[in-house]
C-alpha cells in the first residue's frame, strides 16, 4: 500500500513531535517537566464527571448532528453573558477546537486557495490547511515591538484573488499577545472589504492579564463574515473531553457545514452531557484560575529573567510566551536536553519555534513555553533549561 503524497506532506506538530523523546528519557528514569504543551494541571471543575455519573439512560444513543440540546443552550447563554447573541440554529457543537477549525477551513476554501495567518501563529492551523489542500500566507509580526501588527498594507500586500480567509488567534497562541481595538478594527475592514472569512479563535478569552479584551464578536458589520472558534479545553481544563463549537451568523455557511457534521453522525454523547454541566460552573472558578495564571506567567517572566542571553516578551493572555535562545537550534537544543542531558534526574521538554512559522528561517532560535505548571515547578523547570544552556554544545556565547 502507498499512502498519499497529501498525508505524507501535512506539517508535522512542533507540540508533540518531539513525544518520543520524551517517553524515551522518562523510560530511562528521568523526570521531564512539560513545558511544550497547553495542558493545564488546573482541576476540572466537579461537575463534569457528576453530570457523566447521572447519566443513567439504557443505551447511548446517536445524537443530534448539530449538538446536545442542553449544550447548545449553555453555550448560547455564555455567549449572552459576553454581550453576543446566537440562535440555538447558529451554534455547531464540534469534537473539540481542532474540529471546529477544520470544519471552517474546509467550508470556506477549496483546494488551491490560501488563508491569511499572522506569524508566529497555532502550528496546527498548517497541518489543517495541508490536510485540505488549502495554502497558508503569512504577515509577519515580531518580539521586537510586541508582536503588534505592523499596518493595513502590510496585511493587504499578501492577498491573493486566491485568498479567501483570514485566521486570527485572540489571546494569541504562541504570543499571549492580545490585540488591540485598533489591530481588530484594522482585520475587520480588511475582511470587509475583500469579503474574506473571518475564523476566529478565542478559546483563551478567560485568560487575560491586565489590558482589556474585546471579542470580535461584538465587532459590528462582521455578521456575514464571522465565524468563531469555541472550545471547553483551556477554559475549564477539559482538553481530553474534546468539545468546542462553531458559531457563525451566516446562514449558508452554518446550512453547508451541516453536511459533513451529519456525514460524521454526532459528537459523543456523554463527553456534550459533562460539557452541558461545566457552564454551570460558578464564575468565581474562572476568576480564580486567571489568578493563579497571571502568577505563573510573573514566576516565568523572573524565571527566564535570570537567564544569561535568553529573550522574550511578556504574554497579555493565555498561558504561553515566545523566547529566544542564544542556542544554534531550538529543535537541537530541545532533542538534547531530553536525549543527554539532566539535572539530578530531570530535563524539560519545550516546544521548538520554527514550527509556529510559514517564513522559512524565522523562530529557528526561538521556543514556546506552556506556563501550566505550578509555580515551583516553573522555577525548577527553567532553571534546567538554564543549566542545560551553560553546557549545550551548540550554545553560542556573545562576543
Amino acid at each position: 500500500m502507498k499512502v498519499s503524497d497529501r498525508i505524507s506532506g501535512v506539517f508535522a506538530s512542533p507540540i508533540r513531535k518531539l513525544s518520543p523523546y520524551a517517553e524515551a528519557a522518562k523510560a530511562a528514569g528521568k523526570k521531564v517537566y512539560h513545558l511544550n504543551i497547553g495542558q493545564p494541571d488546573i482541576q476540572t471543575p466537579p461537575a463534569f464527571l457528576e453530570a457523566i455519573r447521572a447519566f443513567d439512560d439504557k443505551v447511548i444513543a446517536y445524537g443530534d448532528s448539530r449538538g446536545d440540546t442542553q449544550l447548545l443552550k449553555a453555550v448560547r447563554s455564555y455567549y449572552r453573558d459576553w454581550g453576543m447573541d446566537f440562535d440555538i440554529d447558529e451554534i455547531t457543537i464540534t469534537s473539540g477546537g481542532s474540529e471546529a477549525l477544520l470544519i471552517a477551513m474546509m467550508a470556506v476554501c477549496d483546494p488551491g486557495d490560501e488563508i491569511l495567518v499572522f506569524e508566529p501563529f497555532y502550528a496546527n492551523y498548517l497541518s489543517f490547511a495541508d490536510v485540505l489542500n488549502v495554502n497558508m500566507k503569512a504577515v509577519t509580526t515580531k518580539a521586537e515591538n510586541g508582536y503588534a501588527l505592523s499596518g493595513e498594507a502590510a496585511v493587504e500586500t499578501v492577498i491573493t484573488p486566491r485568498t479567501k480567509a483570514m485566521i486570527v488567534t485572540n489571546p494569541g497562541n504562541p504570543t499571549g499577545r492580545v490585540l488591540t481595538s485598533d489591530e481588530m478594527d484594522l482585520i475587520a475592514r480588511v475582511a470587509r472589504r475583500h469579503d474574506l472569512a473571518l475564523i476566529v479563535d478565542e478559546v483563551y478569552r478567560e485568560f487575560v492579564y491586565g489590558v482589556p479584551f474585546r471579542s470580535f464578536g461584538v465587532v459590528p458589520g462582521l455578521e456575514d463574515n464571522l465565524i468563531l472558534v469555541d472550545s471547553l479545553s483551556k477554559r475549564y481544563s477539559a482538553c481530553g473531553a474534546r468539545i468546542g463549537a462553531l458559531l457563525s451568523h451566516n446562514a449558508e455557511f452554518n446550512a453547508q457545514i451541516m453536511k459533513y457534521c451529519q456525514a460524521r453522525l454526532c459528537c459523543p454523547e456523554l463527553e456534550q452531557i459533562g460539557a452541558a454541566a461545566l457552564y454551570s460552573t460558578p464564575k468565581s472558578y474562572l476568576a480564580d484560575v486567571n489568578a493563579e495564571y497571571r502568577r505563573r506567567r510573573d514566576t516565568l517572566e523572573k524565571a527566564l529573567s535570570r537567564l544569561p542571553n535568553v529573550t522574550f516578551s511578556s504574554p497579555q493572555g493565555a498561558f504561553y510566551t515566545m523566547i529566544k535562545l542564544p542556542v544554534d537550534s531550538a529543535e537541537k537544543f530541545a532533542i538534547w536536553m531530553l536525549e543527554q542531558f539532566d539535572s539530578h534526574g530531570e530535563t524539560v521538554m519545550i516546544a521548538p519555534g520554527d514550527g509556529f512559522y510559514l517564513t522559512p528561517g524565522l523562530g529557528k532560535d526561538e521556543a514556546r513555553l506552556a506556563y501550566v505548571l505550578n509555580c515551583a515547578d516553573l522555577e525548577r523547570a527553567i532553571a534546567i533549561i538554564g543549566e542545560g544552556l551553560k553546557t549545550y554544545p551548540g550554545t553560542k556565547i556573545p562576543a
